[in-house]
């Protein structure tokens, strides 16, 4: 079941994109700024609290659902699970930034793709030449990837085998969004809220991460993304998204990272990966190893339903 929901909540989401903004992403932050506004007060055991009254709800109300619709029709877990997903997972909630810029780029309108990169990295992008601009749509496409599709996938399928596989997918998109909103503030006045948050991301997505990676080497260029990861990917100020960029410009055979000048100051940032310049062909190229990689994990999610039916 778990392998034709995957494809059904795919197939559904390429024929009809959701608007992740307005139901996934708006009531989200509603509750994260309910929360915050109840229990900020600077501790971290206040931020844990909060985040276990997020999730833990969630995750067992969508995990009893599932549990009932199996006790009154078997089909209906399906229909459920394939909810659940197509509002848990997908390329479109972001790519229409990536989609949009990589015609910008091909038609020279090079003031198009600076508004797309900036609004959607939430960043001044006025001084970017067409090579930061595609270098930056690459790295926010590969680590969208991941938390949008394949950590998402990882945890709704470790959790099939228990049947809570719809409860894996909603930990871990919520997880991820509570640390981007808590777990990545660092202002003074927010204190240690947000500590628990970026701890308990780092730890459900540390084995998630790691086959991301692995994945793309697979579909990639194998040796230069493990001789990525292994030797830059700890020059990133965030390890664990270095990894993902690491093997991702190595698979690819182009340099990510480097310098950029965003929002009137420069960031500095190592460089990433092997070979040449960014531009928009390599944009392509990335949709294709995100594709193949996803391709590689159902393969074999396929491979381990058919063996289960066997033994």
């Amino acid at each position: 079941m778990s392998f034709l929901s995957l494809i059904l909540a795919f197939m559904l989401e390429q024929f009809r994109p959701l608007n992740a903004g307005l139901w996934v992403r708006a009531p989200l932050v509603r509750l994260s700024r309910f929360l915050e506004g109840r229990f900020n007060d600077g501790e971290a055991r206040h931020g844990m609290i909060a985040w276990l009254l997020a999730l833990l709800p969630a995750c067992l109300l969508v995990a009893l659902a599932n549990f009932l619709l199996y006790r009154v029709q078997p089909v209906l877990p399906l229909i459920f699970t394939v909810a659940v997903l197509y509002l848990t997972t997908g390329f479109r909630q972001s790519s229409h930034y990536f989609t949009d810029i990589q015609a910008a780029l091909r038609n020279e309108d090079l003031d198009r793709a600076r508004a797309l990169i900036g609004e959607w990295r939430g960043r001044g992008a006025d001084r970017l030449g067409s090579a930061d601009v595609a270098r930056l749509s690459i790295e926010e496409a590969l680590l969208c990837s991941h938390r949008n599709v394949f950590g998402v996938v990882f945890w709704f399928v470790a959790l099939s085998a228990l049947g809570l596989g719809p409860a894996g997918a909603v930990l871990y998109r919520m997880a991820s969004f509570f640390n981007e909103q808590w777990g990545k503030r660092s202002e003074s006045e927010f204190g240690q809220f947000g500590q628990f948050a970026a701890r308990a991301f780092a730890l459900l997505d540390w084995v998630p991460l790691r086959v991301t990676a692995v994945c793309f080497a697979i579909v990639g260029d194998f040796e230069d993304a493990i001789y990525c990861w292994r030797n830059q990917a700890s020059l990133w100020a965030d390890e664990s998204s270095g990894i993902l960029l690491a093997s991702g410009a190595g698979a690819l055979g182009v340099r990510l990272g480097m310098p950029v000048y965003e929002s009137g100051e420069v960031t500095e940032r190592p460089e990433m990966g092997l070979g040449d310049d960014a531009d928009v062909d390599y944009m392509q190229s990335t949709v294709g190893l995100v594709w193949r990689a996803l391709v590689l994990c159902l393969l074999l999610l396929l491979l381990f339903w058919l063996a289960s039916l066997v033994g």
